[in-house]
């Protein structure tokens, strides 16, 4: 019991939910696909990752190392889209290759923001000038936003949708997070405008999002619709109880059944009670993290253990809505579920920041200090917008 109090300190709830999670993924994955070996070392080297980084002090992240991360996660992203892999002349760069093991840039980038901005909201006294805060708070905001653009919508605006919600808590004024929304918004309809008038400068997939969109908005039944009409047959086959482990049928027509679509197969083989299970895993896992916020010592952990565990939460709920045809297919993971190298790792590293915060791990002299700041640039805020 002592070397298991050593081994893993911090939040237990968090703990307790990271486990169910990694060990319940065995099922569905091998359910859906013969690839259980590769997963569980996934899985096991993700949990060693989670070990490892909860046991460093977060405010080491707050130094020197937040901008290098930065830097050295916007340079992988310019060598992935460098590769021009193209598929039907669309964009699929979303890899890069090392030790012939594929990697996804993005999912580093969106830990490397969140570590970014978190740092440098807590180290800010006072209200922001607007023009004043692109040299240094916005710009890797939207730098890493178009850089997966181009390949990934669905990861670029979940990625702009977290840095919107994390700059409001960290006492951005309203007022400006308006101009920066309408900002993207624009930038977004001028590289699809691009994209469909000059379709050869570069690769991309807007003809994909719009042809989703479409398809979400017109549902018809034929194949068309083939992924949203299998994963929504194979949740109403579910029903209460479901099939039984490994008996679903429909999986086995279901593409990318052990990442995307997960969701679906979990549905059909666990029924209604295992569905409102993984999702009630997920909102607990919300709950204590909002837990750990309040008990953070400072306003870089604040800050830090609320982004990472709304993006994770958020993944979630969108990769859950697109199985049960309540979002068009956004190409989103189920964290820690679904199959995949990455995208468990990088859930695991964040995981473990917040329980290195969890642990209590703070500034020392600086954390009643940035506390108070915190307090107080709310009210100021929350005030100043209620005047307004």
């Amino acid at each position: 019991m002592e070397i298991f109090n050593r081994l893993f300190q911090g939040s237990t709830q968090i703990w307790v939910i990271t486990m169910l999670l990694a060990i319940f993924s065995f099922l569905p994955v091998f359910s859906a696909s013969t690839s259980l070996g590769m997963h569980m070392i996934h899985v096991g080297f993700g949990l060693l990752l989670a070990i490892l980084t909860h046991r460093i002090p977060y405010r080491f992240w707050r130094g020197p190392l937040s901008p290098l991360i930065l830097w050295i996660s916007i340079v992988l992203l310019v060598f992935t889209i460098a590769q021009g892999s193209t598929i039907s002349g669309a964009n699929s760069s979303r890899w890069i290759y090392v030790f012939g093991m594929s990697f996804q840039t993005s999912a580093l980038a969106n830990v490397a923001l969140v570590i970014f901005l978190s740092r440098t909201l807590s180290k800010k006294e006072g209200d922001w000038k607007f023009k004043d805060s692109f040299k240094t708070l916005l710009w890797p905001i939207f730098i890493i936003s178009g850089l997966i653009l181009p390949a990934n919508l669905s990861t670029a605006i979940l990625i702009f949708a977290n840095s919107m919600i994390l700059l409001f808590i960290g006492g951005y004024h309203f007022k400006h997070l308006a101009k920066i929304l309408g900002l993207g918004v624009i930038l977004l309809l001028g590289f699809v405008l691009t994209a469909k008038t000059l379709p050869d400068i570069m690769p991309n997939r807007v003809d994909t999002w719009i042809s989703r969109i479409e398809k979400f908005a017109s549902p018809v039944e034929d194949n068309e619709n083939y992924q949203m009409n299998i994963a929504m047959t194979a949740i109403a086959e579910g029903k209460i109880t479901g099939m039984g482990p490994g008996r679903g049928l429909h999986k086995h027509f279901l593409p990318q059944n052990n990442s995307d679509f997960i969701y679906a197969t979990i549905v059909e083989e666990y029924g209604l009670i295992g569905g409102s299970t993984i999702l009630l895993m997920y909102l607990w896992f919300m709950l204590a993290c909002v837990r750990v916020t309040r008990r953070a010592k400072d306003l870089f952990g604040r800050l830090i253990v609320i982004s990472l565990s709304f993006s994770i939460s958020l993944q979630a709920m969108i990769n859950m809505a697109v199985a049960t045809s309540l979002l068009p297919v956004t190409g989103q993971t189920l964290p820690l579920v679904s199959a995949g190298g990455s995208s468990i790792w990088m859930t695991c590293i964040a995981i473990g920041i917040i329980l290195s915060v969890s642990r209590g791990r703070g500034d020392g002299d600086n954390a009643d200090r940035d506390v108070q700041i915190f307090q107080d640039t709310e009210i100021e805020s929350l005030n100043t917008q209620i005047n307004a």
